[in-house]
C-alpha cells in the first residue's frame, strides 16, 4: 500500500503595500494641482488688470470736450422803440458756464461772444480765461455786453418781432484750451458756444435760453 505523502500547502507571498509609491502620487497630485491652481490665478490677476486698463483708457484718460453755455442774462438798460424806426439798445450782463467732465482740469484762453440778430452782429462781450477743476462747472459771471440794433438794415424783420413781443437773438463763441490729465498729460480741446436767447419785451427778461 503507498504511503500518503503529506505535500506541504505553497501559499504565495503577499505583495507588501509601498507606501512610498502613494504618498510620491499623491505628492505628484497635490503638485500639479497647485500648479493649477497657480495658472488659474495669474490667469484671473491678468485678465483683471487688462480690464482695469481699458477701463482707465475708457474713462479716466478719455478726452471730453467741455460744455460752454450761457447761463443767464439780466438787463441794466433795455429800450425798444416799434415806431417810427424799430430799434432796440439792451445793456445786459451775461453769464457763462464752462462744464469740464473730465478727470483733470480744463485751462481756456480769453476769448469773445458774438451776439446777432436773424444772422447780423448787433454786440460782442469779452470771455476771460480761467480754469475748470475735475468734474466741475466754472461759472462766469458779470460778462458785460451792449446790444443794439443801430447797423440792422431799413428792411429786416425787426419791427414785426418787436410788435409780436418776441426778440429772438443768438450768441456764439468758442473757446481753446487743455485739459490736463492726471497732473502730468495735456490734450488739447476746443468748445463752442451756440445759444437761442428768447427775450420777453412786456416783462424785459430773457424767457429762454436754448444752447446746442
Amino acid at each position: 500500500m503507498a504511503e500518503r505523502r503529506n505535500d506541504p500547502q505553497v501559499y504565495p507571498l503577499s505583495q507588501s503595500y509601498n507606501h512610498s509609491t502613494d504618498f510620491n502620487v499623491k505628492r505628484d497630485e497635490e503638485s500639479a494641482f497647485r500648479k493649477q491652481d497657480e495658472i488659474r490665478r495669474n490667469y484671473n490677476a491678468s485678465l483683471n488688470v487688462t480690464r482695469m486698463k481699458v477701463l482707465f483708457s475708457l474713462t479716466v484718460m478719455k478726452v471730453k470736450t467741455p460744455k460752454f453755455r450761457v447761463r443767464s442774462i439780466t438787463f441794466d438798460h433795455f429800450e425798444v422803440r416799434t415806431a417810427p424806426n424799430p430799434s432796440f439798445n439792451f445793456i445786459a450782463s451775461v453769464e457763462v458756464g464752462v462744464k469740464n467732465k473730465n478727470f483733470g482740469t480744463y485751462k481756456f484762453q480769453d476769448s469773445k461772444m458774438y451776439f446777432s440778430y436773424d444772422g447780423m452782429p448787433i454786440g460782442e462781450a469779452f470771455v476771460p480765461d480761467g480754469k475748470a477743476g475735475w468734474l466741475s462747472t466754472k461759472k462766469l459771471k458779470n460778462l458785460a455786453t451792449v446790444l443794439l440794433s443801430n447797423n440792422l438794415p431799413t428792411n429786416s424783420q425787426l419791427g414785426n418781432d418787436l410788435n409780436s413781443g418776441v426778440l429772438k437773438l443768438n450768441a456764439q463763441s468758442q473757446l481753446s484750451g487743455k485739459v490736463t490729465l492726471t497732473f502730468m498729460f495735456k490734450r488739447k480741446k476746443s468748445t463752442n458756444l451756440n445759444c437761442n436767447i428768447t427775450i420777453g419785451l412786456a416783462d424785459k427778461a430773457v424767457r429762454e435760453i436754448d444752447c446746442n
